[in-house]
């Protein structure tokens, strides 16, 4: 893990920290940094394999 010094909106701040029930600033950005990863990662999932079933023209036609 590595520190990085940020300003940070202390309102928004304290939000996230109600809304997660996180007892300090760390827990609560690492908790809200890891919710979103966490959805992204399953988006992207999502794509590749709606990519990975998609019916592509033969490969010598692709660039015509």
């Amino acid at each position: 893990m590595s520190k990085h010094l940020v300003d940070i909106d202390e309102k928004a701040l304290a939000s996230a920290q109600a809304e997660l029930g996180t007892a300090n600033m760390k827990e609560t950005v690492n908790e809200a940094l890891t919710r979103v990863g966490a959805g992204r990662d399953s988006r992207v999932r999502e794509a590749l394999e709606r990519l990975g079933r998609r019916q592509l023209p033969p490969r010598e036609e692709a660039w015509r």
